[in-house]
Formats: C-alpha cells, sequence, structure tokens
C-alpha cells in the first residue's frame, strides 16, 4: 500500500477571521477538531504545518505532530511541502492537503479521496458535496467545482473548473470541499510552477493546475464539511457540531 501522509496548513493571519484556528468549538479549538478527524481515518500520519508558536503549543498539547515552518507561503500548499521535502524527505506517495477550517469533516470523508487515490487515475484529487441553497451559489465565500455529469456517492469525475462567482453555464456546480490529494510527482510539479492568471484573480490556488494540464478529479460525498471563514461560518459550524453532541 502507498504511503500516505495528511498535512494541515494553519496560520493565524487570517484577514476575515483573525485567529481562527484557535476559535473554540465545543470547548476544543477548532484545529484539533480537524486533526482529530484526520487521526481517526487511520490513512497515515498527520502533521499541522504552521508558522505559529500558539498553534504548535496546541497541537502538542493534545499530543499531536505539529512543524514550524516559514512564516510566509504563498499558499497552503507551499506551507504543506515544506514539510513534505524537509520533514518528510519528500518521501510519502500521496500527501493530503487538508484545510484546517473545516471542524466538521468526518474521518470517513478522509478515506474515500485516498481510497479513490490509490487507484493512480488522477494527479490530484478533491471532493464536493451538495449546494443547500441558492444563497450558496451567489456566496463569493463558498468555493464551487463544475463538472460535465452528475455526482452520485462514491463516484469521481473530472473537474472542469473552480469557481466564487456563479458563473456555471451549462455544467453540474457542486459546493467544493477543501481538502485536496497530491500524488508525489503531482505535488512536485505544482509547487514548481509559477502562480497562474486565474488562481490570483480567483484566489483559487487549484487553477494553478488545470491551466497547467494537470489533471483534477472530484468525488462525491453526501456530508457538507463546511470550512470556516468568517464570524458567521462559526455561528453555523457551532451550532451544528453542538447539536451533535
Amino acid at each position: 500500500m502507498n504511503k500516505t501522509v495528511i498535512i494541515i496548513p494553519s496560520r493565524l493571519d487570517a484577514t476575515r477571521l483573525p485567529n481562527k484556528p484557535l476559535k473554540l468549538i465545543n470547548n476544543r479549538e477548532m484545529i484539533l477538531h480537524v486533526y482529530d478527524s484526520a487521526l481517526k481515518s487511520n490513512v497515515g500520519e498527520v502533521y499541522v504545518a504552521t508558522p505559529d508558536k500558539k498553534i504548535i503549543d496546541t497541537v502538542k498539547k493534545f499530543g499531536g505532530n505539529a512543524i514550524l515552518t516559514a512564516e510566509k507561503h504563498e499558499t497552503g500548499t507551499d506551507r504543506v511541502f515544506e514539510v513534505f521535502k524537509k520533514n518528510l524527505n519528500s518521501d510519502p506517495d500521496i500527501i493530503i492537503n487538508l484545510q484546517g477550517d473545516m471542524p466538521n469533516i468526518l474521518p470517513e470523508t478522509i478515506n474515500q479521496l485516498v481510497d479513490y487515490m490509490n487507484k493512480g487515475k488522477c494527479e490530484i484529487g478533491t471532493l464536493a458535496s451538495k449546494l443547500s441553497s441558492d444563497s450558496e451559489l451567489e456566496d463569493e465565500n463558498i468555493v464551487k467545482v463544475m463538472v460535465k455529469e452528475k455526482l452520485k456517492k462514491g463516484m469521481f469525475v473530472k473537474a472542469l473548473d473552480f469557481v466564487r462567482r456563479n458563473n456555471t453555464g451549462d455544467f453540474q456546480v457542486y459546493h467544493h470541499v477543501g481538502i485536496y490529494a497530491f500524488t508525489n510527482k503531482a505535488l512536485l510539479r505544482y509547487v514548481g510552477l509559477k502562480r497562474s492568471k486565474l488562481e490570483i484573480e480567483r484566489k483559487l490556488e487549484q487553477l494553478r493546475a488545470m491551466e497547467n494540464g494537470m489533471s483534477i478529479h472530484v468525488g462525491y460525498v453526501s456530508s457538507l464539511p463546511l470550512g470556516v471563514d468568517t464570524e458567521r461560518d462559526l455561528s453555523e459550524i457551532k451550532k451544528i457540531m453542538e447539536s451533535n453532541e
């Protein structure tokens, strides 16, 4: 079986919601909810990659692995790559870039992506769920992924585009889930590419891969892991997770 690692890039300096990783949900920091789900997936070692000592201390107090990275990185994937190269000697076959602001992601969601990546059908894999309302379609904080055909549970297809604005045309559109799986070769190639035009315009790093002809496949999950970018998102996720306790 391929060697898989999960690396969670995390930092305190978020413009819309400062100190986001340390916000409490059910009396536990957000980053620890993500770390715990990653751990429970049992796909491989889990690391948090961060430039912030407060995050390092929080993760280590929890008993987790956290690595101090350079202060400045242009993208979360660049931060993931630093750990992959410097600390893991570029050894893992599959590298999961799991966003640190999805506290309700389920371990089985991570498993689903890793299982697909082990089939060797694409360079980069990611996930999507259904849009829960028309307002989500218009919300630029929510990233949408476009595909040709309607997705079903356990199904993966080629991603055609990623957008923030509602310009989906004739394609099927889904709520993009902030998790990426790279093959070893894909990650090495990706970080060697210059930032692309659409990546900069839309602030979506996956577009660098697409604009350079790299294959991204997206799979459907019935759960809805929510990314937290604003205070409103935080209030919403607290309601969901606290009601499940």
